[in-house]
């Protein structure tokens, strides 16, 4: 059985319902899909070196301890083609990290620097912590695809979104944007060049039980270990 490699960016508590959850999740994906994972959990003050890793998964729990550093792990993963997946704060920090190093956006993430003058990442309007919101897909995109249907309920546990006013900017730039709630706000984005990159506003660890995968973190696994077993057959990696 191949094994992957994923590192899991993010300051790790018990006190964050996702990161309780994870543990399990991997254990379910190796005894019902045959997906094996070795999972290394990596603070976001430490996220050099993740170019040797299978798959980058930025887990929710911000505010992370580095900005920095959960920026450098997107961008690890943009870069060398790993497959990524960002959920919650992974989400709005793929989305910074795209905006700055791709696009030299002068824009910050108001709740990691309050200060700042361009938001890029504001508080919601109505705060999505601890509820559940529809989300509509766009027909034929790996979100799509991968969730099997155009619509979804999902639940959140976040604070913070996109600032609609850059959408525009961000698109013509590149980032697909492939889920959106009924009043049309981002809730999904994916780069539509990489082999798996993939970051949801809502929190799929959180869906069902916590025993039973939600189908985003299905295929980022199985993203990953392909990615592993090509490398193990010397075969070529998208990316590296």
């Amino acid at each position: 059985m191949t094994t992957a490699r994923i590192a899991l960016v993010g300051d790790k508590s018990p006190a964050v319902q996702s990161h309780t959850r994870i543990p399990a999740l991997l254990e379910a994906l190796r005894e019902r899909d045959g997906l094996n994972l070795d999972a290394y959990w990596t603070p976001t003050t430490d996220t050099a070196g993740l170019e040797g890793f299978d798959g980058i998964w930025m887990v929710p729990g911000s505010p992370y301890r580095s900005e920095a550093g959960a920026l450098n792990a997107a961008r690890t993963a943009r870069e060398h083609g790993i497959p990524f997946l960002g959920t919650c704060g992974g989400f709005q920090h793929a989305l910074l990290e795209y905006a700055r190093n791709v696009l030299d956006m002068s824009v910050a993430h108001a709740e990691n620097d309050p200060g700042a003058e361009n938001f890029l990442l504001l508080p919601l309007a109505c705060s999505l912590a601890g509820h559940e919101n529809t989300v509509l897909l766009e027909p034929g995109s790996l979100a799509e695809r991968v969730i099997g249907a155009e619509k979804s309920v999902e639940r959140y546990y976040c604070t913070f979104g996109p600032n609609a006013g850059y959408v525009p900017a961000l698109e013509a730039g590149g980032l697909r944007f492939t889920g959106h709630d009924e009043a049309g706000l981002v809730r999904v984005l994916e780069l539509p060049e990489h082999p798996f990159f993939l970051a949801t506003l809502f929190q799929p660890e959180l869906a069902g039980d916590g025993r039973r995968p939600h189908p985003v973190i299905g295929a980022f696994a199985s993203a990953s270990v392909s990615r592993a077993r090509s490398a193990a057959r010397g075969g070529p990696v998208r990316g590296a």
